[in-house]
């Protein structure tokens, strides 16, 4: 009977490390590469150092992202053949940005209104088989800290 309580309280807990180290190696979330760093969407809220949270009211936006229909006007686009495009793209190092989609903003973390008019922070392309508007503008803003971008300055001579 000791053996099967045993038993019993192990297996749940074995499922749990299954499927944690599962959820922790797998590559199939979206991800960029920027130079020798890479940001990728994670499911595990407590790993994301930015937890991004969208919202339908542009008055409690922090970020604003239009989805634009041109790619040469876009800040960022994402354009690919589904998933396995580019295998090695984004390797998980030690200077991998995790970030997460929030139900609610976190911690005064970045809130962002995605529309397809402007004005806007960012402008964003998207057509992929693996990635969501919505996680392609959780890149974009967490790739940036959760930030506006800043405004470009006039050199003076």
């Amino acid at each position: 009977m000791l053996r099967f309580k045993i038993l019993a309280s192990v297996v749940p807990l074995l499922a749990a490390v299954a499927f944690a180290r599962g959820e922790i190696g797998s590559v199939s979330h979206p991800c960029i590469a920027l130079g020798d760093t890479s940001v990728e969407l994670t499911s595990l809220f407590w790993t994301a150092g930015v937890h991004v949270a969208f919202t339908e009211d542009p008055e409690r936006a922090t970020v604003r992202v239009q989805i634009t229909d041109d790619a040469d006007a876009a800040d960022f686009a994402v354009v690919d053949d589904g998933l396995g495009s580019e295998p090695d793209s984004c390797q998980a190092n030690p200077s991998t940005r995790l970030i997460s989609i929030a139900a609610q903003p976190v911690d005064g973390g970045p809130v962002v209104y995605l529309s397809t008019e402007g004005p806007a922070d960012y402008r964003i392309y998207v057509r992929s088989k693996s990635f969501s508007q919505r996680e392609a503008a959780a890149l974009i803003v967490g790739a940036h800290g959760g930030h506006r971008p800043l405004p470009l300055q006039a050199a003076s001579l």
